[in-house]
């Protein structure tokens, strides 16, 4: 993995004080043209690494130079050590390569540090994996990693969703993206063809090939996914419905699946429905968005008498439509 690639290089070159680009490759199994980007992925990180000609030259770090941990301040040092690795690093390979690096941060530190350090991680645990993941399988994960890391085209069989069969294509890899859980792999075909988004766990087989990426001009990744997002969204079916919840369910109703809430208005004080009529229930008014009718009168039945309709009169008529359906099935009649 590059970023254990990187680490080992600026090792080498500490204890060695310096390596031909042979000899780098050699050592580290990959090709001459993979350590000249390493070598400019260091010194684009700050790293002061330079190439010294002649019969002794080679890389080399700037003299004196120590990767030095003291320059982080106290607060950013506890922020970096707070979190576990999320589930993207494990998928690239990644964590055995961050605890390792965890260790030798901590190691680096003075013992006031290192003690505030491991006082952080016995009461601080992020979990950045949420509660809804779909796990996929992912075993051409890694050789997509290094084709977009080494700039190499494709060639994949991808499955695309409703197709009956996979198909071949021949692919410039441009970048990976995770969303949520899943992995998306970002190629075109060609500088005159749009990229395009391809599911990693629909692709059945995958090789790495010797041909260059053909890199569009100007090609942004956050921007191409960020425009890919707005366009998924706006092609989605919109049902609009107008409401009011109760605030005890306002935050349940924001962090819902399948509906988002596009407004929130002024309150609604509600006497009939407090226990305490001199201190009436605040109720919120909301604008919602849902795929579909049939899915806002699922998703509105989970919230019981928290939620109610305003409009459209057709969502009411299936919501009542469905509690009368309900309270039929279950009066045993």
């Amino acid at each position: 993995m590059r970023a254990d690639r990187l680490l080992q290089i600026m090792m080498m070159l500490q204890t060695r004080g310096g390596m031909t680009t042979r000899a780098l490759a050699a050592r580290l199994e990959v090709s001459e043209r993979t350590i000249h980007r390493d070598m400019e992925a260091l010194s684009t990180a700050g790293v002061p690494v330079y190439a010294e000609r002649g019969a002794a030259g080679g890389w080399r770090l700037m003299e004196g130079y120590q990767a030095d941990w003291a320059g982080l301040h106290k607060d950013e040092l506890l922020a970096l050590l707070a979190a576990e690795p999320h589930r993207h690093l494990t998928d690239l390979g990644f964590g055995d390569a961050y605890e390792a690096a965890v260790l030798k941060v901590l190691a680096s530190l003075s013992p006031t540090l290192r003690r505030d350090a491991e006082y952080m991680r016995q009461r601080v645990y992020v979990d950045a994996a949420g509660w809804h993941q779909t796990i996929e399988e992912l075993p051409w994960l890694s050789l997509l990693q290094e084709a977009v890391w080494e700039d190499r085209k494709l060639w994949i069989l991808y499955a695309s969703s409703g197709d009956s069969g996979a198909s071949e294509r021949m692919v410039n890899p441009l970048g990976l993206v995770l969303k949520g859980s899943l992995w998306y792999l970002i190629a075109a075909s060609g500088l005159e063809e749009e990229p395009r988004t391809y599911r990693v766990s629909r692709i059945q087989d995958a090789a790495l090939l010797d041909e260059p990426v053909i890199r569009p001009d100007h090609f942004n990744l956050a921007a191409y996914w960020q425009r890919s997002v707005d366009l998924f969204r706006s092609g989605l079916p919109h049902y609009a419905a107008q409401t009011l919840v109760h605030p005890s369910v306002a935050t349940r109703l924001e962090q819902t699946r399948f509906v988002r809430v596009t407004a929130w208005h002024e309150a609604h004080e509600d006497e009939s429905s407090s226990a305490n009529a001199n201190d009436p229930i605040v109720w919120r008014k909301a604008e919602l968005a849902f795929n579909t009718l049939s899915s806002a009168c699922e998703i509105l039945l989970g919230f019981g008498t928290m939620v109610r309709v305003l409009e459209p009169l057709a969502l009411r008529e299936a919501l009542l439509e469905a509690a009368n359906n309900i309270a039929f099935m279950y009066s045993g009649k």
